[in-house]
């Protein structure tokens, strides 16, 4: 199970560009609103896409999805955990948090 991440963290890692922010909701939740940064990767998508999205194995990365109850951020987290990333996080609260708290999301 990953470590978790709050938001006031991730917003400084973000505003410092010190982390990788990987929304694993995809598809058409992408298109309409991520946050800042943030790479598209479903769970399904894990092996293939990661070697190419996310090459340095000890980078600072985190998963979300839309809301604790979605599982898609710890899957993605686990998976990436499971291929070697060694400092992998969880933004738990997801998107729904982000917006709900007056923070800047961008659309594809």
């Amino acid at each position: 199970m990953a470590a978790l991440i709050t938001r006031d963290e991730l917003r400084t890692a973000i505003s410092a560009g010190a982390v990788t922010v990987v929304d694993t909701l995809g598809g058409d939740y992408y298109a309409q609103q991520h946050l800042p940064g943030a790479l598209a990767v479903r769970p399904d998508e894990v092996d293939s896409h990661a070697p190419t999205l996310l090459p340095d194995r000890t980078a600072a990365i985190v998963t979300y999805c839309s809301n604790p109850a979605c599982p898609n951020s710890g899957q993605v987290a686990d998976r990436l955990t499971a291929l070697g990333y060694t400092n992998v996080r969880k933004y738990r609260e997801g998107i729904q948090d982000w917006v709900e708290a007056g923070l800047p999301v961008e659309s594809a």
